[in-house]
């Protein structure tokens, strides 16, 4: 098991640190460098598109924060590239582009979005991407399926998992009862081997998260820490936070 100080080291600013108020959008290199010069980590998201680049974006369509509406995956590098986040001079990076702009001066905590269709392009095009890169970096998902794929594919990668105890936003509706407990219970770690945990604060304390932290000395992340209150749960059950729309 590698040391793993660096990833705890400091709290983690999810997907940049943004403030829509400010004019600082998530996932932007706006709100990354905002959380570079506040000394915090960084926390952000991967989505595939159509040709198999991998673009820095949480939701898996446009629309939300940015202009067009149609999905990421039916869309080349290059015209994501060019879609501009309403009202910034922000584009989509790639994740080249992000490693590029961060070049090593923080750690990253990057998370793949999955369909949980057994895709794989998004893993392998994100190893390919960061064997080329020296800075401090960690990959998670909450697709087990992922991360099985990332130990095969690149086992050096620093792997983790991330969990809730109940899946019951509509997102998790695909999944069969027995997938979302197989997912709250770890209960893949057997197949993922993950190196760190990223368990939701609200349901901390939790059985597993607490096993995988005290019995296996796993590093315990937990998301999304939003207030005094989310954080002072964080301090008792877990080594570091994953934040946003408050800062610690």
């Amino acid at each position: 098991m590698p040391r793993l100080d660096w990833l705890t080291a400091r709290p983690i600013a999810h997907r940049g640190l943004h403030d829509a108020a400010a004019g600082l959008i998530e996932n932007t290199a706006t709100a990354f460098s905002a959380a570079i010069a506040q000394g915090y980590a960084i926390e952000t998201d991967l989505q595939i598109s159509a040709d198999g680049e991998a673009m820095v974006h949480h939701d898996d369509a446009l629309g939300r924060l940015t202009d067009g509406t149609a999905r990421l995956a039916d869309l080349s590098a290059a015209a994501l590239k060019s879609v501009r986040f309403k009202n910034t001079a922000d584009r989509i990076l790639t994740l080249g582009e992000l490693c590029d702009l961060v070049a090593g001066r923080t750690t990253l905590v990057i998370e793949l979005k999955s369909l949980h269709d057994g895709n794989r392009r998004l893993v392998e095009r994100t190893a390919q991407v960061l064997a080329n890169y020296g800075g401090p970096v960690a990959v998670m998902s909450f697709d087990p399926a992922m991360i099985e794929a990332l130990r095969a594919i690149a086992p050096g990668i620093t792997r983790g998992v991330v969990a809730e105890r109940h899946y019951d936003h509509p997102e998790w509706d695909r999944l069969s009862g027995t997938e979302k407990r197989r997912m709250a219970f770890l209960l893949h770690t057997p197949h993922t081997r993950p190196h760190f945990i990223a368990y939701a604060v609200r349901d901390l304390p939790s059985p597993a998260p607490w096993i995988a932290r005290n019995l296996f000395g796993r590093p315990l992340l937990t998301w999304t820490v939003r207030d005094a209150a989310d954080r002072e749960r964080a301090t008792r059950w877990a080594d570091q936070i994953i934040f946003e729309g408050w800062r610690p």
